[in-house]
């Protein structure tokens, strides 16, 4: 019987009668018991495994909540307390993301490794038998060379700011132990990088969704993502984990946003925050999105600080923080729902900014052609990777959700290169 138990998992126990389940614990040891309860592997689902076979890169797509964090720290954990493993790492999209996410996360490291201690001021994870986990930012790859690691485990690949870079700097560092392995939990976005990973040799890959790990989420959660975005493609997207190709009715391909892509900005000659506010808290995003006008006459996005379910107080305050921050020119936002606002309560942390009020008399898709035209010729760069906004400009056919994001940055934009009568975007030449 424990045998048996202990090569099974907790789909298989769970799925027994409530009395049939009370009869097999009953007849297990304690011993068995206590391994059970600290065993990933027994709880974890099939897609949450790692898989059987040769490889060298385990790639898990998987929906918002499939349980991707757990899955990793999982691997992590078992590999130092089972495996050997001595030198890991652990990269997020930024120090922040590894840290509230993949260590001190609902689901992070700390939470599954027993006996892990957790130094901030190091970066690092140490457990008492010598093992340590060093936290890297996928933000500078650069900053990955150097180390060695036996196994490394990245977070949210797809948001990455240069995924193609940083993956080849951390496959560099996986260079000690008898066997080096790579994890990279993500949802995924239809990006070069990701499709070029999915087909090489040695790469595996498991799939999760959103409702398949319906038993760990809040009551409630998948019932109301599915109302919202069951059908669509973003929900595909965020919640199926497919990766979706580009919707041939939006007005922007990512082809033009990956071939322009640049890491820096040059000097900027004037740059703006752009807002579309949301006058609820009801999980509304507010549109925030930072652009520029660099030397070379081309536009820059440098910033998205879109955030949603935020009071008009806390935008306002992040309209402000990222006004100084980039040191911007001016502030314009959308007057039909909110932009009045902006303007009367920016007079308070910044009593000398220059505020702009829009207003939209077009329609959405009408009001973003020229800035598409703008990305269609290659004069806009996106600095880094802005993957939210990207889906939603790439997404968005004049169906669906508003998209404030792409609202904001098309407001940005259209103060930056004013269009002509036909509709065409004024451009400075260099």
């Amino acid at each position: 019987m424990e045998a048996l138990l202990k090569s099974l998992n907790a789909a298989w126990l769970s799925s027994l009668p409530r009395a049939q389940q009370n009869m097999v614990w009953e007849k297990v040891s304690n011993e068995t018991a206590e391994f059970l309860r600290d065993s990933w592997y027994f709880w974890a689902r099939d897609e949450q495994r790692p898989p059987d076979g040769r490889w060298h890169t385990w790639l898990y797509l998987g929906g918002r909540g499939a349980g991707k964090t757990r899955a990793g720290a999982g691997w992590i954990s078992h590999g130092v307390a089972k495996r050997g493993l001595r030198h890991v790492a652990l990269v997020g999209a930024t120090f922040n993301d590894a840290r509230a996410v993949m260590v001190e996360g609902v689901s992070g490291l700390m939470t599954e490794a027993r006996g892990a201690i957790y130094e901030p001021s190091n970066h690092r994870v140490r457990w008492s038998n010598g093992a340590v986990a060093t936290i890297l930012s996928a933000e500078e790859p650069d900053s990955i060379r150097g180390h060695q690691f036996d196994a490394a485990w990245g977070d949210e690949f797809c948001k990455w700011r240069d995924p193609q870079a940083a993956l080849d700097m951390l496959r560099m560092t996986l260079r000690v132990g008898r066997k080096p392995q790579l994890l990279l939990t993500t949802t995924p976005r239809n990006i070069p990088a990701l499709k070029a990973l999915m087909a090489e040799k040695g790469v595996v890959h498991t799939h999760g969704t959103t409702r398949s790990n319906f038993a760990n989420l809040a009551p409630g959660f998948v019932e109301g993502l599915e109302m919202r975005f069951a059908g669509t493609r973003l929900g595909r997207q965020e919640l199926d984990a497919e990766i979706i190709a580009d919707n041939e009715r939006a007005l922007w391909q990512r082809d033009w946003i990956e071939r322009n892509r640049v890491r820096e900005a040059p000097e900027l000659v004037r740059s703006i925050v752009a807002v579309d506010p949301s006058v609820s808290v009801s999980g509304d995003e507010c549109g925030i999105v930072v652009v520029g006008e660099g030397e070379d006459g081309h536009g820059y996005v440098i910033a998205d600080r879109s955030q949603g379910g935020l009071t008009p107080n806390q935008w306002v305050s992040r309209v402000a923080d990222a006004y100084e921050e980039f040191k911007a020119d001016e502030i314009v936002a959308e007057a039909n729902q909110g932009g009045e606002m902006v303007q009367s309560m920016m007079h308070d942390p910044l009593p000398n900014a220059r505020v702009r009020l829009v207003y939209a008399k077009r329609g959405k898709i009408t009001r973003a052609q020229p800035a598409s035209t703008l990305y269609e010729r290659g004069r806009v760069h996106h600095v880094g990777s802005f993957p939210e906004l990207e889906d939603q400009m790439c997404n968005y056919d004049g169906t669906g959700k508003s998209p404030d994001r792409m609202d904001a940055l098309v407001w940005g934009l259209a103060q930056l290169f004013p269009a002509k009568k036909s509709g065409v975007p004024k451009i400075r030449t260099a």
